[in-house]
């Protein structure tokens, strides 16, 4: 053989070799991203819950003002007040939520029984940052969703599963509304 033929020879070894690679290089660092994107949206939830919390907080403070006799609901709110902890798994995060969610309700009966509280400007605005924060909750669990339901879809689609496997890359838990909030709501009059 001629030293073209081993050159051309070499040359195509070299691109088989190398497309493949290139290919898992690629795949490897795409999922890494939507990885990264998860974690990101994970931390906007933890953001929201804080900024959730920080509101209840001073919503509690303002209706124990006017509403001192209300000692359950904020015996709840006082466990809680330490704030969340750090280094929740997802579980944990969603459960802190829950237990949040029962201590806004707790509020919600205290103000329904003292009609002066929603007179008050403080407590007003409060109300709405409350409502304004629960929107921003929501916001970053569709896209904490969103961006688990975008990197789920890589790691169980073929060939990019074969990467996601060699890489020891597993789906991501969604994060879902607690089972009291998939219920009807029974209203009545």
């Amino acid at each position: 053989m001629e030293n073209s033929e081993w050159l051309i020879i070499l040359i195509v070894v070299v691109v088989v070799i190398l497309i493949p690679v290139i290919w898992f290089i690629g795949t490897m660092n795409t999922l890494r991203r939507k990885e990264v994107k998860v974690e990101e949206a994970e931390s906007g939830i933890d953001v929201a819950l804080t900024k959730r919390f920080d509101a209840l907080n001073k919503l509690v403070n303002t209706v124990k003002g006017y509403a001192k006799h209300e000692a359950e609901t904020f015996e709840n709110v006082v466990k809680w007040r330490a704030g969340m902890p750090k280094q929740l798994s997802l579980e944990e995060k969603q459960e802190f939520q829950q237990k949040m969610d029962t201590v806004q309700s707790g509020i919600n009966v205290a103000v329904e029984a003292y009609p002066d509280l929603k007179a008050e400007k403080v407590f007003v605005n409060l109300q709405k940052s409350i409502n304004e924060v629960e929107l921003n909750l929501q916001a970053a669990r569709r896209l904490y969703n969103a961006n688990v339901s975008r990197l789920n879809s890589r790691i169980v689609t073929f060939p990019t599963s074969i990467v996601a496997g060699m890489i020891h890359m597993e789906k991501k838990a969604f994060f879902e509304a607690e089972s009291s909030k998939r219920a009807d709501v029974e209203i009545s009059f």
